[in-house]
Formats: C-alpha cells, structure tokens, sequence
C-alpha cells in the first residue's frame, strides 16, 4: 500500500517532468518565432555582396548604417513617404477604428433595442469573413465613387472592424456597471457624455487592447492597398517593398534595401508594444477573468 509520502513524491516528479516539458515546448515556440527576427536583423548589417557569400545567421562586415543611408535616399527618399504613409494609415485608422468598436459594443451591451442579438450576430458573422474576400467589392463600390487610388480607399476600410466591435461588447458589458450609468444619468448627463466621461474611462484597457489589434492589423495590410492604389507616393511600407522585391531580378541592389526596410518597418510596432503593454496586458487579464 502507497504511503502519503510516496503519493508526494511521485506528484512532485510529474510536475517536475510536465514543468519541464511546458518549458521545452516554450523554449522551441521561442526559437521559432525568433529565429527570422535574428536572420533579418543579421541580413540587414551585411553588404549586399555578403548576402549570398556568407551563412544568414552569421554576422560579417557591420554595414548597417550605410545601408540604412542607401535606404533613405533611394528614389529620392520614397520609402520615408511610404512609411509616413503606414504611420497615417495605421495610427489614425486605429484610433478612429477603436473609437466606433467603443461606441458600438457599448450601445450593443448597454441598450436593450430589437435586433439586438441579430445584429451582433451579423457583427459575428463579420468577423468570420476574410478581408481578402471583401477587397474586390471594395474595390468595385469605392471605383464607383471615385475614391480608388486615394488615401481614403485604404483608411475607411481600415476602420470598421467587427472583431473590434466584439471586444468592445464583451468589456463594457464586464467592466460597466448599471449602477454607474443610472447614477451619471439622474446627475444630468446625456448619453454621448456618460460614455465619454464614465464608460470610456472603465473600458480604457481594452480600448488599448483594440487599438493594439487593429494597429497591427492595419500596419500589415497588403492586399487592400495592392488593390486600391496605383500611385507609388500612397504605398505603404509593406506594399513599397513588395514593389522593390519585385524588381530585384533586374537591380539585384535592391534586396539590400529591401531586407533593410522589412526591419526598419517593425521598429514602429514594437515601440507601440512597448509603449503601451501595462494597458494592454491589463486589458488581456481583464478580459480572462470576466
């Protein structure tokens, strides 16, 4: 027969071993994950004639700030007017995109209309449907307008997102109370007042957790704007250098810049992570225990 001790024992030896196991798998999650980071970062440094001559993951001649210069003053700088491109698109798009996934899941946690539960359905639904499937309708609707190969083809779209709209329903419904907003109400405030001055406030992590996603969604968008534009000066980065690396076969000088510009182009979005990582972990936790 067993004994309490031994029972003990054999549970610590599982949880060592299944310890040790989980670190394993996060050690190779890790390795994978990082290894391009470490191949472009290492590429980037190299002149273009080491790219070929030398093993990728090993560092050679230091060329990095001569690349960075050649770079920069390529076509006449056209890839510092892609990237303020991709900080208008991304940022803006973001925030006014956070800003109706807010009003929206707010209205569809905190009024009781009908069609409710259909229309959040449909918001479901929404998030379900790839972008890539909308990207030719778009392109048709806003041809009709007038507005392809304008920075509105790629900004209004970017806007409206119904994972956001998702998120925004399920915090507001955890994170605002009733009793709050009846209080703000008998006080005297109107109801575009009461979100702003009371529920927005309450909901300020996940906001940051939208902005976050929809940030990085927009950041890394390529096929719309592949669709929409035709204008070199309304590229964003990942676009502009999907056209350099198009051109490599006939100006091989060009794979340089362009591994030199995949890496300058993650730069703004881990200083987003950076920046805003107490929010957006607070808003992540808030979430999982709601």
């Amino acid at each position: 027969m067993s004994t309490p001790t031994a029972g003990r024992r054999s549970a610590s030896r599982e949880s060592l071993a299944s310890r040790t196991a989980v670190m394993a798998l996060m050690l190779v999650l890790m390795i994978y994950f990082l290894l391009p980071v470490y191949f472009l970062i290492v590429a980037a440094t190299k002149p273009q004639g080491d790219l070929a001559a030398t093993n990728g993951l090993a560092f050679s001649h230091f060329n990095l700030f001569d690349n960075l210069h050649t770079l920069f003053t390529r076509s006449d700088g056209i890839f510092l007017k892609w990237a303020l491109n991709s900080v208008i698109y991304a940022v803006l798009g973001a925030g006014v995109g956070t800003l109706i996934s807010a009003m929206c899941g707010y209205a569809l946690a905190k009024f009781a209309f009908r069609g409710r539960e259909f229309l959040f359905s449909v918001v479901l639904g929404g998030v379900l449907v790839p972008t890539t499937a909308l990207a030719l309708p778009l392109f048709l609707l806003f041809s009709s307008i007038g507005l392809v190969n304008t920075y509105w083809a790629v900004f209004l779209p970017s806007i409206v997102s119904p994972f956001g709209v998702y998120l925004a329903r399920i915090f507001a419904s955890a994170a605002v109370p009733e009793e709050l907003l009846e209080s703000a109400r008998l006080d005297g405030a109107g109801e575009f007042r009461t979100f702003f001055s009371v529920a927005s406030r309450l909901m300020a992590p996940s906001l940051v957790t939208i902005f976050l996603f929809q940030f990085v969604a927009i950041w890394n968008n390529f096929f719309l704007p592949m669709v929409m534009l035709q204008k070199e000066s309304l590229f964003p980065v990942t676009l502009g250098l999907f056209e350099w690396n198009g051109q490599t076969a006939r100006a091989p000088l060009l794979q340089e810049s362009v591994i030199t510009g995949s890496l300058v182009s993650i730069v703004p979005v881990i200083i987003v992570f950076v920046l805003l990582q107490r929010f957006w972990r607070t808003g992540l936790a808030a979430g999982s225990l709601k």
